[in-house]
């Protein structure tokens, strides 16, 4: 809810201006009434409706102006002498809102018909005329026509205002993200390209000799092909030109392959209807991606682990995620989380989801995460846009 001054909501605001308005004309009626007393019901009326529409002002801004010139006319023909006070309200809310052609064409058929209106209840031209000069003063008009027309120019200035400081924002964040791109280009590809470029040809040496490559060159050599992948299109997200579509679940079992040729024994146990497995938003995919990815790196890094089971189960309102091994972690000595932690526990909690990382009895250690499967929606997304951006393996 829109709120303002002292932090009273508008629509408040806008009951306590119509009501104080059609108070204050009701009060002032009919002071000049003249031999119309059969006819003071309909123009109390006129009065309480010409205030009470004002609580409309912002939302219909034209309307109210037509609403409250007619009741001003109105009451002024029963033989009301009250100035059109709700009717300059009209004035400034059409002002502020950018009707201003219309407004004038409004205040100046006000200005003809005034008298006329009053000619229903006055015999006297003259003193009709002069009624309806005080009624509604050309100058009222022009300073509530003013008032608006200033706040509207205020108004947009402060939007252009902030327009500027989105734009600034985002041109300082493109910058950063073209930076950090040059920085993992210049730092990163060139040792990566000869861990792989090595890889490669100590593997294709040792098969031209016909001699077995060993297990752990083949790992060094998948990996370094991974990492140049991933690395690739890190900095097509950082530039924002990218084209291949981010890791999802279905790359996962790519993750367990690849896990057990490493000398890991990795296993993949997926559950669930297969409808569900298609309802999972694609933020949801990356960062169950990134939360495997993460726990199996870890287990191969520091867990002294000879095997390892990725479980996940497909619910109709959840994803669930479990990666367990039976390395030498203990609960009397949990790990200091890391980078890649941390990182897991921001990618789930942008989503709205949990995330358990801890070890077992008796020992082991445990990843689980339950993520929301409910259609992401442009909020979620924008969220979890960050787990977008392939990251290397940290722990």
């Amino acid at each position: 809810m829109d709120k303002g001054l002292l932090g009273v909501p508008a629509a408040v605001r806008d009951w306590a201006i119509a009501l104080g308005v059609a108070v204050s004309l009701l009060a002032a009626g009919p002071g000049g009434q003249h031999d119309s007393s059969e006819l003071a019901p309909l123009g109390y009326v006129l009065l309480a409706v010409g205030g009470l529409a004002l609580v409309a002002r912002r939302r219909a801004p034209v309307p109210v102006l037509i609403v409250t010139g007619l009741c001003a006319m109105g009451y002024q023909a029963v033989g009301f002498d009250v100035p059109a006070v709700a009717y300059l309200f009209g004035v400034y809310a059409a002002v502020r809102e950018g009707h201003r052609v219309l407004t004038l064409v409004a205040s100046i058929v006000m200005l003809a018909a005034l008298p006329l209106a009053m000619l229903a209840s006055l015999q006297d031209v003259g003193e009709a005329f002069a009624q309806a000069r005080d009624a509604l003063e050309i100058a009222w008009i022009v300073a509530a026509a003013a008032a608006g027309e200033a706040l509207r120019q205020a108004e947009r200035r402060a939007d252009e205002a902030e327009r500027t400081r989105e734009e600034t924002a985002r041109r300082r964040a493109d910058e950063v993200r073209l930076h950090i791109a040059r920085e993992l280009h210049d730092s990163l590809t060139h040792q990566i390209s000869i861990i792989k470029v090595q890889s490669e040809v100590a593997v294709h040496v040792a098969r031209k000799r016909g001699e077995e490559v060993p297990q752990p060159l083949l790992a060094i050599q998948e990996a370094g092909r991974e990492a140049t992948r991933e690395l690739r299109a890190t900095l097509e997200a950082l530039r924002g030109d990218t084209t291949a579509p981010p890791h999802g679940l279905d790359d996962i079992a790519e993750l367990v392959r690849r896990a057990g040729g490493a000398g890991l024994a990795a296993t993949l146990t997926a559950e669930g209807p297969e409808g569900a497995r298609q309802d999972v938003p694609a933020a949801v995919g990356r960062t169950a991606y990134r939360i495997v990815q993460e726990s199996l790196t870890n287990i191969a890094r520091h867990a002294s682990a000879s095997s390892a089971t990725v479980r996940i189960d497909y619910r109709p309102d959840s994803l669930s995620i479990r990666i367990d091994d039976d390395g030498a972690a203990v609960p009397d000595a949990p790990p200091v989380p890391g980078i890649g932690l941390l990182g897991m526990r921001e990618r789930v909690t942008a989503l709205g989801g949990r995330l358990r990382a801890e070890p077992r009895d008796p020992h082991g250690f445990t990843v689980e995460a339950e993520l929301p499967v409910a259609r992401a929606s442009v909020a979620v997304e924008q969220a979890a846009a960050p787990a977008a951006l392939p990251q290397g393996q940290h722990s």
